[in-house]
């Protein structure tokens, strides 16, 4: 979202997704607050809603106009410091989200698939139409496209960039949290997850930055490469695979497989 909006990457995005889940987990654990699952994760999402909102006027604002380089360090600063936090609040011991489908799966002909696999596959799909409709069809989602290609422009024709970068920022704090619930719920977290942000951001350049159907089909290929190179290849190419792929991805279609090039107006 943030690169769509900005064409600037935020590598501490998966480090986001990391600390809405422990906001998920404190709020609706039963040794925490305890409340609802359906109530707690609502609750994260607006609470990370803020933390992205705040953090583009706190922080990121302060670099605005410098070159897209001071916004790759100062987000993977951002990430050791979201890490630390939460360290620092839940501890390193790693944590389970207690869901009202956990532990439940479902037999369709003797293949068993848990509930929390099928609601993070359908949860993606939702998401991924709707923030395609959000940046294709809403005057925030077009605002905040046409800030990306040019701001200056943008600005002179009133388009209020400031407040759609903070805007872009909470709603990527909120969908992260979403994120961070659907990896929660399949399994312990700690907060090293955030480290899984680098491999999405491999799975986002192999499907094309800045298309959202490429971030999916992007995952997707992650997804099966990685299982396939760790039955076939050593462990260590199997770690490697979303990178080695990254690499010749960049060396034959350097815009991804969904394409996003657009012609910019200057």
């Amino acid at each position: 979202m943030i690169y769509k909006a900005s064409e600037g990457v935020n590598f501490a995005q998966g480090d986001m997704m990391m600390l809405g889940a422990f906001v998920a987990l404190g709020l609706g654990n039963g040794d925490h607050l305890g409340l609802p699952f359906v109530l707690a994760v609502p609750l994260a999402m607006a609470v990370m809603f803020c933390v992205g909102w705040g953090v583009e006027r706190v922080v990121v604002r302060r670099i605005f106009g410098q070159p897209q380089f001071a916004l790759v360090i100062l987000t993977i600063a951002m990430g050791f410091v979201f890490r630390f936090v939460a360290g620092a609040v839940f501890g390193y011991t790693p944590l389970v989200m207690e869901t009202p489908y956990g532990g439940q799966n479902l037999n369709l002909g003797g293949v068993v698939i848990g509930y929390a696999d099928l609601i993070a596959i359908a949860v993606t799909i939702v998401l991924t139409v709707a923030l395609w409709a959000f940046f294709a069809f809403t005057r925030i989602g077009l605002a905040a496209q046409a800030a990306s290609q040019n701001q200056l422009a943008a600005y002179i024709v009133g388009v209020p960039v400031m407040r759609v970068n903070s805007l872009i920022w909470g709603l990527s704090g909120a969908v992260a949290t979403v994120a961070g619930v659907l990896y929660a719920s399949r399994g312990a977290i700690d907060p090293n997850i955030g480290l899984l942000g680098i491999k999405a951001f491999a799975a986002a350049v192999i499907g094309g930055l800045g298309s959202l159907p490429g971030a999916l089909l992007g995952g997707l290929i992650v997804g099966l490469v990685e299982p396939i190179a760790g039955r076939y290849a050593p462990g260590e190419v199997a770690q490697m695979s979303p990178y080695i792929l990254m690499l010749v991805v960049l060396l034959t279609r350097p815009s991804g497989l969904i394409s996003q090039v657009q012609m910019k107006k200057v």
